[in-house]
């Protein structure tokens, strides 16, 4: 089976590029990507994910958040907001019945936002060093007193990107954006599966970040599994299979 490739609009002109997957297999929920910040549809975890759905005959469905990848937008004007509406119109437009949302870093955070705006059609979700609140704990924090000036004087500032990647340009937008969609200081009300997994190694979201996750989710049903050995991308061969096997405990519970 091969993925189809396409380009949903939004109400406002917005193009969200998207690969779906048609699902071979009866009776069991979708699966739906979230990928990283500065990332894609394309990095290894989504690929992985893609062609294990494959194999297992599950729906899967991976797209580029606004201001990412191939969809539109500029990622100064982005924000949580704006991602999770994206992924709120891919879920409501593209699928139909339970999905189980697979959400990396950014993703992650992108993730619960869109399961507590649909929590009736969460089958599950799993977490890849999921990163709610990074733009308040893990960015705001450690700018230094001369970049925070800069965002609020000139709306923005240029700092190094993770793991060879370009500069990233860190909006006041999203600043105020992230600030608006904070989760972590509040009961996060899920009842449906939660499953996350984070390397002891991570450098960009500390491992115990998935804890407050857990501490926050009100249902019963979370699970966090630590890779002691992992980092950030949790992209080598025992990483990508630890993640896949979660996945399929979502899908077949």
């Amino acid at each position: 089976m091969v993925a189809t490739t396409g380009r949903l609009p939004g109400p406002d002109g917005h193009e969200i590029a998207y690969d779906q997957l048609a699902p071979t297999r009866d009776g069991v929920p979708g699966v739906i990507f979230l990928h990283g910040l500065a990332s894609d549809r394309n990095g290894n975890k989504a690929q992985a994910l893609l062609a294990h759905c494959t194999a297992r005959g599950y729906g899967f469905l991976r797209f580029d958040m606004y201001g990412h990848g191939q969809s539109t937008g500029r990622f100064e004007d982005a924000g949580p907001s704006r991602w999770r509406d994206d992924a709120l119109l891919v879920l409501d437009r593209l699928t139909k019945g339970p999905q189980v949302l697979v959400g990396s870093s950014m993703g992650g955070w992108v993730m619960l936002l869109a399961a507590l705006a649909r929590p009736a059609r969460m089958a599950a979700l799993v977490g890849i060093a999921p990163a709610p609140d990074f733009t308040e704990d893990l960015m705001w924090r450690e700018l230094s007193e001369a970049q925070r000036a800069a965002i609020m004087k000139d709306g923005h500032v240029d700092v190094p990107g993770d793991y060879g990647n370009p500069p990233l340009r860190i909006g006041r937008h999203l600043i105020d954006d992230g600030r608006a969609n904070m989760l972590l200081g509040k009961p996060i009300a899920l009842s449906c599966p939660v499953r996350l997994i984070h390397g002891q190694n991570d450098t960009s979201v500390p491992w115990q970040h998935s804890l407050k996750i857990a501490e926050r989710v009100t249902g019963g049903d979370v699970r966090v599994t630590f890779l002691k050995d992992g980092d950030h991308r949790l992209s080598r061969p025992q990483d990508l299979a630890a993640i896949c096997a979660l996945v399929d405990e979502a899908v077949l519970p």
